[in-house]
């Protein structure tokens, strides 16, 4: 048996007037967060799905080059990584790229063995695998500390 998650959303009125809400019960992090045309396509404050997608992906990629460090016998200082998620306009909205930009403590290895480790869990993460139609490319620093 699996684990499963769930959000919701609301919506009123038409795409662009209208606005939303989302919500994630179970955790609470988000309560009516709202998310609108405004803040999807312009600079109204509120999330928009390819933000969320984009935290869904830093987290989980982040999460997993842990576990794929550790289980070869690297352990992780620290892991930060940022998702960056495009919208393309073109022919309809489409997500068109992201970017995964890391920065990773690892004591003990070296740089190649860390590029393959972290390209590894960029292929398998789930959310990578779940967003696979999507090309994603990842920039990963190795840095002292």
């Amino acid at each position: 048996m699996g684990i499963s998650r769930h959000a919701t959303a609301h919506w009123e009125g038409d795409l662009k007037s209208g606005s939303g809400k989302l919500s994630t019960p179970t955790s609470g992090l988000m309560t009516d967060t709202p998310y609108g045309f405004n803040s999807r396509f312009g600079d109204q404050k509120g999330t928009n799905p390819e933000e969320l997608i984009a935290a869904a992906h830093a987290g989980c990629f982040t999460m997993a080059l842990s576990n794929k460090l550790s289980e070869a016998g690297f352990p992780p200082k620290s892991l930060d990584t940022r998702a960056e998620v495009d919208l393309s306009l073109e022919g309809g909205p489409t997500l068109s790229a992201i970017r995964l930009k890391l920065k990773a403590s690892v004591p003990g290895i070296d740089e190649a063995r860390f590029r393959a480790v972290a390209e590894d869990a960029k292929q398998n993460c789930p959310v990578s695998k779940a967003l696979s139609a999507v090309p994603i490319t990842l920039e990963a620093e190795l840095v002292a500390g």
